[in-house]
C-alpha cells in the first residue's frame, strides 16, 4: 500500500508539473488591427502598451502583440484581420469602426475589443452598450454627440460664423450618424454646413479649394483613417486657407492644427488594455459592457491662431485643458 501511495504521489506531482509547465509556457497572443499606419498611430499604440504595463504585462515575455496595419488602405483591413485569425490570437484589438468591421467579418469566436468606436450599436457591432452579446465589446467615444459640441466651440471662437465645411467620408461606419448630429447642432446655431467627401489623398486639397469657393468661415474635420494619416497636410491647408478648424483628437493640434475637442483617445486606448486583461482571465466579451469615455480634452494651439490672424476669445481660452503657445 505504501508503494502504491508513493507511486500515486509521484504521478500526481508529475501531472502537476506538466500542467504548471503548460500554463507557464503559453504566452497570450493578441492582435492589434488598425487601418492607419503604425507611425500615424504611434501615440495611441503607446497608450495601449502603457495600459498593459500597468496591469503587469511585459511585451515579448508575458504577452505577444501581433500588429496588423493596413497602412491607410481600408481595403487591406480584411486581409490583415484574416492574418490575425490565422495566427490564432486570443484577443483582437481594433482601432476604429473600419477595423472592427473587418475583424467581425473574419471571426465570430475570437473576442474583439474596440479601442474606440463612434457608434457601436448603430454600427451593428453590439446589441446594446450594457449587454453587447456576441464576441465584440470595448469602448465608445460618443463621436455623434461630440461633433455637435465641436460646432458649438467653433461658433464661440468665431462669433460671426455662418458657414462651415465638414470634411469626412459618409461611406464609413458611424459617419452618417455623426453628420446627422452636426446638422442638428448647425440648425440650432443658425449655421449652414457643406459636406466635403474625402476618399483619397488627392481629394483633400480639392476639398479645401471647394470650401474657399463656398466662402466657408471654418472647417470641422471628422476622423477617418485616411484623414488621420494626412493630418499634417490638413493642418497646413487650413492655415494656408486661413480657415479656423476643429478636430477630433489632439494629434492634429500637435501637428499645427488650431484646436481639438473630444474624448481622450490616449485614455481610451489605455483602458482597452483592461478589457484584454479581463478576457485573458476568462471573461466573455458578450458579458462585458461597452464603456463610455470618462475623460474629454479641449486643446488650443495659439501659434496656429496667430498664423491665421485669429484671436481666441478669453472665455473660450479659459475652458481649454491645454494651450500650446
Amino acid at each position: 500500500m505504501k508503494n502504491i501511495f508513493s507511486i500515486l504521489v509521484i504521478i500526481a506531482l508529475m501531472g502537476a508539473g506538466v500542467i504548471a509547465e503548460a500554463q507557464t509556457g503559453k504566452v497570450p497572443r493578441i492582435g492589434f488591427l488598425m487601418t492607419a499606419s503604425s507611425s500615424a498611430s504611434f501615440a495611441r499604440l503607446e497608450a495601449f502598451r502603457q495600459g498593459l504595463r500597468e496591469l503587469g504585462y511585459v511585451e515579448g515575455k508575458s504577452i505577444v502583440i501581433d500588429w496588423g496595419s493596413a497602412d491607410g488602405n481600408a481595403d487591406r483591413s480584411r486581409e490583415r484581420a484574416a492574418e490575425l485569425v490565422r495566427l490564432k490570437t486570443d484577443v483582437i484589438i481594433t482601432a476604429g469602426a473600419n477595423s472592427t468591421l473587418a475583424a467581425k467579418a473574419a471571426t465570430t469566436t475570437i473576442p474583439i475589443v474596440m479601442a474606440q468606436d463612434p457608434d457601436p450599436v448603430g454600427n451593428g457591432f453590439v446589441a446594446s452598450l450594457a449587454q453587447p452579446g456576441g464576441n465584440i465589446t470595448g469602448l465608445s467615444r460618443l463621436a455623434p454627440e461630440i461633433s455637435g459640441k465641436q460646432l458649438e466651440l467653433l461658433k464661440e471662437t468665431v462669433p460671426k460664423l455662418s458657414r462651415v465645411g465638414v470634411l469626412g467620408d459618409e461611406a464609413l461606419p458611424g459617419q452618417a450618424q455623426i453628420l446627422k448630429e452636426v446638422q442638428l447642432a448647425a440648425a440650432a446655431l443658425a449655421v449652414k454646413t457643406h459636406f466635403l467627401a474625402v476618399q483619397s489623398p488627392k481629394e483633400i486639397e480639392t476639398s479645401f479649394r471647394a470650401a474657399a469657393k463656398t466662402t466657408a468661415d471654418a472647417m470641422l474635420v471628422l476622423e477617418t483613417p485616411l484623414i488621420n494619416s494626412q493630418r499634417s497636410q490638413i493642418a497646413a491647408l487650413a492655415a494656408k486657407s486661413r480657415l479656423p478648424a476643429i478636430y477630433m483628437n489632439p494629434e492634429y493640434v500637435e501637428d499645427g492644427g488650431l484646436m481639438s475637442y473630444g474624448a481622450s483617445i490616449a485614455e481610451l486606448y489605455r483602458r482597452a488594455a483592461t478589457y484584454v486583461d479581463k478576457i485573458l482571465r476568462g471573461a466573455k466579451a458578450a458579458d462585458l459592457p461597452v464603456e463610455q469615455p470618462k475623460k474629454f480634452e479641449f486643446i488650443i494651439n495659439l501659434k496656429a491662431a496667430k498664423q491665421i490672424g485669429l484671436t481666441i476669445p478669453p472665455n473660450v481660452l479659459a475652458r481649454a485643458d491645454r494651450v500650446i503657445k
